[in-house]
């Protein structure tokens, strides 16, 4: 590797050796190098161009009188200090509009400075102030459930879960004493791809899934124990056009008018992806070229001759929205604490709306994704889009703000996806081994706080797998929970056994697997691990000695937990006592599914995110099973 590949990758805030999740030593190649550096905006493809690129990098830097963010104490005196000669006028466009301007000669004085993100100019130079609490308030001790939306059963019609089953659920639960109410993500999908259905992949974060909008006329059916994804949506779309076509008939709605407008610019965008979706399918970068860029006449023409067919997609996110929000009504009504926790998914898809409206926010020819480990040998490549960092920092943090203030809108807790991602970010070129990307870690920390403060909302920061050293404590520092998994949380480096849930950090969400990790009982049965060598991922050798194993892994938590019979009722009361200030249990634990909802590393192989629960959410204060469940939380003190 050349010398100008190394300084340009150092200069770019590359991480290209580094030890993986199994303490393995890697160095990514310098192929890999170059094909992140091009995506990051820096061509390398020889050393003269790599040089250029170092040069430019340091003289930007030094240039600057201040760096492009900083991250400042909200409501306490402050100043800000730089560099270089003169006294120059400085401008400073708070967030709300007001601005306050004034001359200087290296130092700026305010005595107060509200919580937000301002954009500071000095002379020629524009720095982001980040202006946020220093730490999240602490959240009480207190429990709630994880439930899949999809696998909700319809109690009013429909194939699948809808946010009117939600409001169910959360009435249900709140009525136990649960906290909150956890789902999968509900960002917006692909309606022209009834396949692609993960809530891992989607099309924009900033906007809702309308596929699980109730709606009258559904004619779904919930036979079975799997979604049949293609005829659900199918029956669900007919009838929201049915419901579209008799609102339409009704004239104007104010109330929507007024909504529509409020939304703005990019609503008006998404609902245009929406609307060339359904002529010329799912993805954009299928499109005929001139559709591709939002900002192209064509588009414009489109919007244009197709203004019904756009305001029947604005529609139907008033319609999710609304919806929504009356399921995080129904659960505080009902006594939740927090409500609805939602979960922030750690990027988008390549060829979906987000990247389509804005392109310029996201990287291009990689994906995001995770180094090899001990559950994963050959890393994994996630297949979405990852934001730039130049771009962050250059927007003045607005797309990761908008994203969270979007969640925040309707939950009172929020779950951000692989939190790793905001110190380092493993990004996979296509066909080349990947390697991490250093991200403006105190600055996306900063713009978390300032937005779960103005909501009163907490978050949990997924802090699982290849952990960067310091996140943990900066997290904690930011009053941000961490999750702490029962199945992971062993001495690793002594006798391998169990930890007690005593001994777990205060500031944490404990639970006992995830929506990726098999239930209690599949668990024991190792259920997961027969799948894999029935999908030909695992040979019988291999499969064997993990079955083995997994008999140990559950010898040992029942030794630990000084109970042998594989009740759920036993784990739910070590989970009770654990010292995490929340507890989330999954609702397949409580029932007593033995499947998982999704296989890691499987698309359609296993079932992954179709199955039903076999109990109807109207259902659950009348079931033994969540009545005794939510009786050990009570007792633990929760």
């Amino acid at each position: 590797m050349s010398e100008a590949l190394e300084a340009l990758a150092t200069e770019a805030g590359l991480v290209w050796r580094y030890n993986d999740g199994s303490n393995q030593w890697r160095e990514a190649p310098a192929e890999s190098l170059r094909a992140v550096l091009a995506a990051l905006g820096y061509g390398a493809d020889n050393d003269a161009a790599a040089w250029e690129n170092v040069h430019f990098l340091r003289e930007d830097r030094a240039r600057r009188r201040l760096p492009e963010w900083l991250v400042l104490s909200a409501d306490r005196p402050t100043h800000i200090e730089f560099c270089g000669d003169g006294s120059p006028e400085w401008r400073l466009h708070f967030e709300n509009g007001d601005a306050a301007e004034g001359r200087s000669d290296g130092r700026i004085e305010f005595e107060r400075l509200p919580a937000g993100r301002h954009a500071l100019h000095v002379g020629d130079d524009t720095t982001t102030l980040l202006v946020a609490p220093d730490r999240l308030d602490e959240p009480p001790r207190a429990w709630g459930v994880m439930a899949p939306l999809y696998g909700l059963k319809p109690e009013s019609g429909g194939g699948l879960g809808s946010y009117g089953d939600l409001a169910r659920a959360a009435r249900t639960l709140g009525g136990l004493g649960a906290s909150f109410l956890g789902i999968n993500p509900v960002h917006a999908g692909f309606p022209e791809d009834p396949l692609n259905f993960s809530p891992y992949a989607p099309s924009s974060r900033r906007h809702l899934n309308v596929n699980h909008i109730a709606v009258e006329g559904d004619a779904g059916t919930c036979d079975g124990d799997l979604i049949d994804y293609p005829a659900a949506l199918a029956a669900r779309r007919d009838a929201l056009e049915a419901d579209y076509a008799r609102f339409a008939a009704g004239g104007s709605d104010p109330a929507f008018a007024a909504w529509r407008a409020a939304r703005g610019e990019e609503l008006a965008r998404f609902a245009i992806h929406q609307a060339l979706s359904g002529v010329h399918g799912a993805y954009w970068t299928d499109w005929p070229e001139e559709l591709r860029d939002p900002r192209n006449v064509a588009v414009q023409d489109f919007a244009a001759a197709n203004a019904d067919h756009v305001r029947f997609h604005a529609w139907l996110q008033w319609r999710a929205e609304t919806q929504l929000g009356g399921a995080q009504k129904a659960a505080q009504d009902a006594g939740m604490h927090y409500g609805l926790y939602l979960d922030l998914a750690v990027g988008t898809h390549p060829a979906g709306a987000e990247t389509w409206a804005d392109p310029s926010l996201f990287a291009r020819g990689v994906s995001l994704g995770a180094p090899p480990d001990a559950f994963s040998p050959d890393g994994q490549v996630w297949g979405v889009a990852p934001l730039s960092p130049r771009a962050l920092a250059d927007t003045g943090f607005c797309v990761l703000a908008e994203t969270l203030r979007e969640q925040f809108r309707f939950s009172g807790l929020l779950r951000i996806d692989h939190i790793l991602g905001f110190d380092r970010a493993f990004w996979c070129p296509e066909g080349l081994p990947g390697l991490y990307v250093s991200m403006p870690k105190a600055a996306m920390l900063a713009v978390a706080r300032i937005e779960a403060a103005r909501a009163g909302a907490a978050i949990i920061g997924e802090d699982l797998g290849n952990i960067p050293e310091g996140l943990r404590a900066d997290l904690d520092t930011s009053g941000i929970l961490g999750c702490r998994v029962a199945i992971f949380e062993r001495d690793w480096h002594g006798s391998r056994g169990f930890l007690p849930s005593s001994s777990y950090d205060a500031q944490t969400l404990a639970s006992f697997a995830s929506h990726d990790l098999p239930t209690w009982l599949g668990w024991r049965k190792g259920l997961d691990i027969a799948w894999r060598e029935r999908l030909g991922h695992m040979d019988p050798g291999a499969a064997q000695f993990e079955t083995e194993q997994r008999h140990g892994d559950v010898a040992a938590f029942d030794d630990m937990v000084g109970d042998h019979s594989g009740s759920p009722d036993t784990m739910h009361a070590f989970l009770a006592n654990a010292s995490s200030r929340l507890v989330a249990l999954q609702v397949e634990d409580i029932l007593g599914v033995e499947e998982q909802a999704n296989l890691p590393g499987t698309v359609f192989e296993h079932a992954n995110w179709r199955r039903r629960l076999p109990v109807a959410a109207s259902c659950f204060a009348d079931d033994e099973r969540f009545r005794r469940t939510a009786d050990i939380m009570a007792r633990s003190g929760r």
